[in-house]
This record gives C-alpha cells, sequence and structure tokens, in this order.
C-alpha cells in the first residue's frame, strides 16, 4: 500500500483536511492499492493559484516545444506501457489486454498532440480594402478545469489534458475517486518530461468536494468532463451562468444492427467486444443489438454460446476476459436494472446473476446478461446501464432498424453489419449518432478523429482528432492596414 499525495504549487502535499480516503481493487476488494487526500475547496483554490501563476509563461512558450514536451512523455509511457497497465487493471479491474490497449491510447494520443503543437493553424483571407491584411491566430484561454472518469483512467486525461497544454492552457486536475493511482502516475510522467511544475495540478477527492468547486471557480476559463449526462447537465447549468466554455462527454444507448446479409460470424465478434468489454462500463458500449428477423434465431443462438463461455476473472490472469465492476454500488445498479428487465416482459437468456464462486468470491463480479423479446420502448432498451447487459430487438427492414437505434435520447456509437452498399450509405447518412461503424462494433475512436456524441451525449463539442484544438483555443482575428490612411470598410468601398 502506497500513499499518495495532490500535486499543488509543484509539490506533492497532503489535503487541507488532513483525511483519507482507500483505493482498492474492485477485482479483491480486500486489497488496497494506495490511500489519497480527501481535498476540498481550499486545495482546488491552491491549485487554480498555482496554475494561474504558470499561465503567463507557458502560454509564451512556443506551441512547437510544448508539443515537444509531449513527444518525451509519450516515450516513457511506452517504457513503462506493461507497469502502468497493471496498476490499471488493479485499481479499476478490466483486463490487462483492455488496460495495455488504454495505456497505448495514451501513447498514441501524445505522439499525435505533439505534432499538434506544429500545426495550430491559423487562416487568412484577402481583404475587401486595398493594402490591408486579414488574420486570425489560435489563443490560450487560460486555466482548465479537467474531470475525468475511472472507466479509461490514462486515456481520457490524455484526451484532455494533452491538446490543453499544447494549446498553452495550464490545467487543473480531478481524477476519479475510484482511480487515482493511475492519475497521479500519469501526473509524474508530466513532470519527468520537463513539464514546469506549477503548469499541471491534480487535486483528489469527491465530486462535491472538488468537482464542484473546480466548475465554480471563477478563475478556471474552460472545462471539460466526462461522466453521467444528470451530472453534465448541472455541470452545463453553472458555467452557463459564468459564461464558461464547457465540453460535456455523457452517456450513450449504442446500438449495433445485423442485417440478414451479414457476416454473423463478424457480427458476433462485434458485440461479444462490444457489449462485453470493460465489462459493460464504457460509454460506447453495445447495449442494444437490433436483428432483422431472418438471421434472429440462429444469431441469438450463438450469441448465448459465446456468452456463456466468457471466462470472468481478476484482470491480472491472462485468461479472464471479463473483470469486475468498478465497485459494489455499480454492480447493484445493474441487478436493478435486470429486475426492472423481468417485470418489463423480456426475457433472460443467459446471466442475470452474480458470479461469486471461488476466486471470484471477493470481488464484484457479474454474469454477463442477454435480454431477449425486447421492446425497444422498455426501461432497458432506453436508459444507460453501464454494465455488461445486453437487449435483443427483433426488426424487419433496414428503415426499422435505423427507427429503434434512433429512438433514444443518446447519439453517440451506432454500428451496422451488411454487406449492401446502399444499406451502408442510408445508415451513415440517417443514423443519429457522432460515430457510426460500417462492419465493426460500437466503439470508440481513433486519436486523430474527433469522438463524441449527438443529443444527451454530450453538447457538441468534441474530444480527440483536430477538433479538441479548436476547444481548447479562442480564435483571435488580427487586421493590420499599412495603406497609411484611414479605411472605413463597408463605408468606403460602397
Amino acid at each position: 500500500m502506497e500513499t499518495y499525495f495532490n500535486h499543488i504549487n509543484g509539490e506533492w502535499t497532503e489535503s487541507s483536511t488532513a483525511e483519507r480516503f482507500d483505493n482498492r481493487n474492485p477485482a479483491n476488494w480486500n486489497e488496497i492499492i494506495g490511500t489519497f487526500p480527501k481535498s476540498d475547496k481550499k486545495d482546488v483554490d491552491a491549485a487554480v493559484r498555482s496554475a494561474r501563476s504558470a499561465y503567463s509563461d507557458w502560454r509564451l512558450t512556443p506551441a512547437p516545444k510544448r508539443g515537444e514536451y509531449l513527444k518525451v512523455v509519450g516515450d516513457i509511457m511506452t517504457e513503462r506501457k506493461e507497469e502502468l497497465a497493471r496498476l490499471m487493471t488493479r485499481e479499476m479491474g478490466k483486463v490487462l489486454k483492455e488496460t495495455r490497449g488504454d495505456v497505448q491510447e495514451g501513447i498514441d494520443t501524445a505522439y499525435y498532440a505533439a505534432t499538434e503543437g506544429r500545426r495550430l493553424f491559423g487562416r487568412n483571407a484577402p481583404s475587401e480594402m486595398p493594402n490591408k491584411v486579414n488574420l486570425t491566430f489560435r489563443m490560450p484561454i487560460g486555466v482548465a478545469g479537467i474531470i475525468t472518469p475511472w472507466n479509461f483512467p490514462m486515456a481520457i486525461p490524455t484526451w484532455k489534458i494533452f491538446p490543453a497544454l499544447v494549446c498553452g492552457n495550464t490545467v487543473v486536475f480531478k481524477p476519479a475517486s475510484d482511480t487515482p493511482a493511475t492519475a497521479t502516475e500519469f501526473v509524474k510522467i508530466l513532470l519527468e518530461a520537463g513539464i514546469p511544475p506549477n503548469v499541471v495540478n491534480i487535486v483528489h477527492g469527491t465530486g462535491s468536494g472538488v468537482g464542484a468547486p473546480i466548475v465554480n471557480h471563477p478563475d478556471i476559463n474552460v472545462i471539460s468532463f466526462t461522466g453521467s449526462s444528470a451530472v453534465g447537465k448541472s455541470i452545463a447549468a453553472s458555467c452557463g451562468t459564468q459564461l464558461k466554455r464547457v465540453s460535456l462527454e455523457l452517456g450513450g444507448k449504442n446500438a449495433q444492427i445485423v442485417m440478414d446479409d451479414a457476416d454473423l460470424d463478424l457480427a458476433l465478434d462485434g458485440v461479444l467486444w462490444g457489449a462485453f468489454g470493460t465489462t459493460g462500463q464504457r460509454c460506447t458500449e453495445t447495449s442494444r443489438i437490433i436483428l432483422h428477423k431472418k438471421i434472429y434465431d440462429t444469431f441469438i443462438d450463438k450469441l448465448v454460446v459465446r456468452t456463456e463461455a466468457l471466462k470472468l476473472g481478476n484482470g491480472l490472469n491472462e485468461d479472464a476476459e471479463v473483470g469486475p465492476f468498478i465497485n459494489e454500488g455499480q454492480r447493484e445498479t445493474v441487478e436493478k436494472y435486470v429486475e426492472i428487465g423481468k417485470k418489463e416482459g423480456a426475457d433472460i437468456l443467459c446471466g442475470g446473476e452474480r458470479a461469486e464462486s471461488g476466486d471470484l468470491a471477493d470481488g464484484f463480479f457479474y454474469k454477463p446478461t442477454i435480454f431477449g423479446g425486447v421492446d425497444q420502448n422498455m426501461t432497458i432498451a432506453q436508459e444507460e446501464i453501464f454494465g455488461p447487459v445486453l437487449s435483443v430487438i427483433k426488426i424487419g427492414s433496414l428503415e426499422e432498424a435505423i427507427s429503434v437505434l434512433n429512438n433514444s435520447i443518446y447519439g453517440l456509437s451506432s454500428s451496422i453489419y451488411t454487406w449492401d452498399i446502399n444499406s451502408a450509405f442510408t445508415a451513415m447518412r440517417d443514423i443519429e449518432a457522432g460515430i457510426t461503424y460500417v462492419n465493426g462494433p460500437t466503439i470508440g475512436a481513433e486519436c486523430h478523429m474527433p469522438f463524441g456524441g449527438m443529443k444527451e451525449t454530450g453538447n457538441g463539442h468534441r474530444e480527440g482528432g483536430w477538433e479538441v484544438y479548436e476547444f481548447y483555443s479562442e480564435t483571435k482575428t488580427i487586421y493590420v492596414d499599412f495603406s497609411g490612411k484611414l479605411q472605413k470598410a463597408q463605408i468606403d468601398n460602397r
């Protein structure tokens, strides 16, 4: 067990409350990974002062130089990939092959961000007046408040913090209290790479104790949050009263369509990964599968056999395929939804119960669950469950499939399996989601592509790719008049 601290004003320090909380292994709740400071508003105030003090120098550091720091970060993460993956598995549960992927996503994002330091392009446009030049530049905003979830404790912080830094902002970072160790190691790597100590500050604690003070702090200029839609709405309201820029990456109720001409084995591999990877605890999880009636029975039979064969276990075991829930509360939430599904008339085809025997006894394990006979308006087909629960819905046409998929308040990731090019392009056009895969599962995005959703999945901003650099910077328009006389634009040229 290790004792961890906040990093504020260039130092590793205890919280002002002197209170601490334990970080435990969800696969073995008896194992304490470390203890962390339970901070409050005073610690946030100190972190903001630190970030603000560093801003004037950091914003004047040339953007290519800021990017070079992140190249070093990527190199260090590459060297420590296995170590970071094993720590992440211990504190949040998902299996090693996934935590290795989580770290690799951070590595890829680091190298991409490093190159963006040389591509913070502005634009120029011809002036309507003679001897005059029109230009735009990308300018930093100030201090960025970063609030991240526990399910991707390395990848998501890199999506947010790297572009914030490249654009010239400084950072106050609140990681999820379920995965604070990975976040702390990440900050240590940033410092080891040479990023000035006051530029990045990390404050551990609860949403009410740390998250809310970050959102409402007058000297934090931009907020990026990933989490539930309910919390996101509250953050949006708070930022709205402050006219504060905010990016929200929220819930999902993602669906995979399988048409009657699809490669069923390929579609089966896709839904198993999309529905039960990360124990279903990701915003891109496949929680609905929409099957054409001609292949419904055949596909269901294969799906149940493959699902029941998935091996649950401690993620540190190389043969484990499904890990535990992050905590008991999350498991209980999923159990409530399973009971709701039964009461509403859906049929459990497999799973639907805890897995607590043998090596699973001390963790929060639950069998991957499939509901058949689901109506598109049932609760389990409408609300985000955030667990390994898949609802199967039967349809008879492409138009019906798209209509069912769009029958959701969310619109993050989506998928269609078909070899018909017309069906594929119709789905790409008509599906209401920020991401659509053709012959692939409802997963996330590559680091150089925009990630985000429509409707209640967010507020329109994107993470990843080139768009996130626009979020973390302001456009400044410059006019240079070298005519030597007063030119009054619309007055003089008409």
